[in-house]
């Protein structure tokens, strides 16, 4: 397979060997009192972000656009992937009033588009699926003007956790694939490239009008061609929305960077997946899932892709 191509067409750097963070990952020092203002909130309502529990660069940017991505069924996980920074352990019962304080705080933030994830819940029935559900059905009665997105966890294939999610109608499923197939075992033992591929088909084939969304992380160890063929994959199965940012390492315990990915790479890639019909992506080095969510809004809408 021949290799990407910038718009002038001479072959780009994919990466720089692993070393020193290159100048264009330098992340901006957070407006502190935004910070402070945002986490008495969450805090005063008992909430988790995954902006916090996963150690996200963006998230001085989002919390002084008031924007946040909420993380429901407690904040530790039954899954040891190696890249993620989000607690590990036996996690909490999870709380009923949850959804409900959870709606609420979006309507006072007065978000437009809110983002709901969880940690893995492999230890509860349908993986937490109905929790998840409660949540979307609370925001739409107690926010009625903000669009949901959910970012989902596999439910081990369970399609009927699946089927609770679809049944509540958020705007948006996202589930992230994270990597490409040949780093799985080292990446994200516990999970499986095809599972999760067959969820993102699911939901499609369980209600055509939702949109779906996934992300993945570069610098990992990829190749060129292997991230191509996630790409097409994703498209293959119908995803609509796609994000792919540079992957860093939380902290001393997750998997170090293999390589750092030229901005030109992010933005030759990003111009790949639109060829391939993504109506919304995000390919730039500080991108996460959650990213400029709102954003991919418009083409729900019909509006600019």
């Amino acid at each position: 397979m021949k290799r990407w191509l910038s718009f002038s067409k001479k072959p780009i750097k994919y990466s720089q060997e692993r070393g020193p963070r290159p100048a264009w990952l330098k992340v901006p020092v957070p407006d502190q009192g935004a910070l402070h203002a945002m986490e008495t909130l969450l805090r005063g309502a008992g909430l988790h972000t995954v902006c916090e529990g996963a150690l996200c660069p963006n998230i001085g940017e989002c919390f002084a656009k008031g924007t946040v991505t909420f993380m429901i069924l407690g904040d530790t996980c039954t899954r040891h992937c190696r890249f993620c920074g989000v607690g590990k352990g036996q996690p909490q019962v999870p709380r009923e009033e949850e959804p409900e304080k959870v709606a609420w705080a979006t309507r006072q933030l007065r978000l437009q588009h809110v983002v709901i994830t969880a940690v893995t819940r492999d230890d509860l029935p349908e993986g937490g699926a109905e929790h998840f559900a409660r949540t979307v059905k609370a925001i739409h009665r107690i926010a009625p003007g903000t669009t949901v997105e959910v970012l989902v966890p596999d439910f081990q294939g369970s399609e009927k956790a699946l089927s609770l999610v679809v049944d509540a109608q958020p705007e948006i499923i996202g589930h992230n694939v994270e990597t490409v197939p040949r780093l799985y075992p080292e990446v994200r033992p516990g999970a499986d490239y095809g599972r999760s591929l067959n969820l993102l088909e699911r939901v499609k084939r369980l209600d055509p009008g939702i949109k779906t969304k996934s992300g993945m992380m570069l610098g990992l160890g990829e190749k060129e061609a292997e991230a191509l063929g996630v790409l097409r994959d994703l498209r293959g199965v119908g995803c609509d929305f796609v994000t792919l940012g540079q992957y860093l390492r939380p902290t001393g315990k997750q998997l170090p960077v293999r390589q750092y990915i030229t901005i030109q790479a992010f933005a030759e890639l990003g111009r790949r997946a639109r060829e391939m019909g993504f109506a919304h992506v995000v390919s730039m080095p500080l991108a996460r899932s959650s990213y400029q969510a709102g954003e991919a809004v418009t083409s729900l809408a019909g509006g600019e892709k």
